[in-house]
């Protein structure tokens, strides 16, 4: 038996706010090329993402992974917290 639970997508984004409990939102940019200008382009999609911990502040970068619902709208879980972000 595996204990591989298959190719689950991985992405890196921000935590752009961790208002709710144990639920963070995540931006995640993508760069794009125009199809008939070839110009890249900025594309961006927010994320709900599961937070058991509520360790995620705002401005942390953070890799979210895949997983079964959680909720309406929570299909990412906060598998690692890559930077904390710089408070002042």
């Amino acid at each position: 038996m595996s204990l591989e639970r298959g190719n689950r997508s991985t992405r890196v984004g921000i935590v752009v706010s961790n208002k709710m409990d144990k639920t963070v939102v995540v931006r995640v940019d993508n760069l794009v090329k125009h199809s008939v200008y070839k110009k890249f382009i900025k594309r961006k999609v927010t994320f709900k993402a599961h937070d058991e911990a509520n360790s995620c502040s705002i401005g942390d970068k953070v890799l979210i992974v895949e997983t079964r619902p959680l909720s309406k709208d929570k299909r990412w879980r906060v598998r690692q917290v890559l930077e904390k972000a710089v408070t002042a």
